[in-house]
């Protein structure tokens, strides 16, 4: 069985309920024959050589998740389940008197430490990402190297690219080097395109600041060497410890966790160039658009009609 922790795994972040969409848009179908964008996910994720799956969900969403994605994913690739909850903390932590929102992305991957030895990329669950981003986290997770740092990557997509009509979005904003290694990443939880430009607030809209609208930004796709649990373990355990200055609010973010380790010297983090477009559904006003955008590349030829052909 350990071989079978080791292979490179795919771990798909799935237990927002879809608060801003209205409801469990993981289950929404969106392509031509009903597919689901998670659907093109894992088929690309196979494309590129995964042969492995982690759905971290909720017990809340266990059964209705398991109906319309798990069953049939669990034919087609090796599937696990790990679930993130609010009492799945380290032994010595406890729940803040309170407390109902999940601790966030770094929290979710950690909730992986048991089944997961092996290298890993992480992603949303309801983002298309392209076939491009799956092809190069896996050459570069899989390639060996050791050299005494942690060598983790970055799918980079331009802010641009990323954002909707229908309201704002959080992306993690990265400065980056000639090499395209990460100098840092600010994590930008309100960004809204205001008069054709990309601008972030922090003070609830009083006041809005600009951004490059041709910056590379964070949508949650990761890639990551093998051993990196102790690290989580260990900067969830200092978030947790710092969790008394916003108990019930305060996130675990990736790329905090990124830009904190790249800060400290103990990784580095490599930006990959993703040629695709990124498209999601964060509002139900983005449907129809998903939906014409997965047409498209079906009727291009880049999918069959019915995803799962062969």
């Amino acid at each position: 069985m350990e071989n079978y922790y080791t292979k490179p795994a795919l771990i798909i972040m799935a237990a927002g309920m879809g608060s801003r969409f209205g409801g469990l848009k993981q289950v929404t179908p969106l392509g031509p024959s009903g597919e689901l964008i998670i659907d093109y996910s894992i088929h690309d994720a196979m494309e590129a050589g995964f042969e492995r799956v982690v759905f971290v969900i909720k017990h809340q969403i266990e059964d209705v998740f398991k109906e319309f994605i798990g069953n049939r994913i669990e034919k087609i690739i090796q599937t696990d389940y790990v679930f993130q909850e609010l009492t799945e903390l380290p032994e010595g932590y406890s729940v803040p008197e309170g407390r109902v929102k999940p601790y966030g992305t770094a929290h979710a991957v950690w909730c992986c430490r048991n089944i997961v030895k092996g290298p890993f990329v992480v992603i949303n669950s309801d983002d298309y990402y392209g076939k491009d981003c799956f092809k190069l986290l896996y050459n570069f997770i899989t390639k060996p190297t050791n050299d005494g740092i942690k060598h983790l990557a970055m799918a980079g997509y331009i802010l641009e690219n990323t954002l909707t009509e229908n309201g704002s979005v959080s992306r993690g904003v990265c400065e980056i080097d000639e090499n395209n290694k990460i100098i840092s990443i600010e994590e930008r939880t309100k960004i809204e395109i205001r008069n054709g430009t990309p601008m972030y607030t922090e003070d609830d809209g009083k006041t809005w600041t600009e951004l490059d609208r041709n910056a590379y930004v964070s949508m949650n796709c990761w890639g990551y060497p093998s051993d990196m649990f102790g690290l989580f373990d260990k900067e969830l355990r200092i978030f947790l410890d710092g969790l008394d200055s916003n108990p019930l609010k305060g996130e675990f973010y990736l790329p905090i966790m990124a830009d904190k380790l790249t800060k400290e010297g103990i990784a580095d983090i490599t930006v990959l160039p993703v040629s695709d477009r990124w498209f999601g559904v964060t509002y139900a006003e983005d449907k129809p658009m998903v939906m014409k955008a997965l047409k498209d590349l079906a009727d291009k030829g880049v999918y069959a009609q019915n995803l799962w052909d062969r």
